[in-house]
């Protein structure tokens, strides 16, 4: 869910969802600006808010790196691991 819209029934195929979770997901991210909603007659479009994921993204930011190097550590035993076997 980029820049195009996508309406519930769409979002349920993509998801695999039902359709409940699916609305009941979009409600919550509808209140916290996470999402825009157009209507097109009965149906309902969505699209993602870019901007209000910027704080998100810039908060998640720092972990980035130490992410990363627990990932290569871990990779590093995993591989050690195998050839133990």
């Amino acid at each position: 869910m980029g820049e195009e819209e996508l309406s519930v029934n769409e979002l349920v195929e993509l998801l695999g969802w039902n359709q409940p979770s699916v609305s009941k997901h979009l409600g919550v991210l509808k209140q916290v600006g996470l999402v825009k909603e157009r209507r097109v007659g009965r149906q309902r479009m969505y699209r993602l808010n870019a901007e209000r994921l910027k704080p998100i993204f810039e908060w998640v930011a720092p972990f980035e790196k130490i992410w990363s190097e627990r990932f290569d550590r871990l990779d590093v035993v995993l591989e050690k691991m195998k050839k133990e076997q």
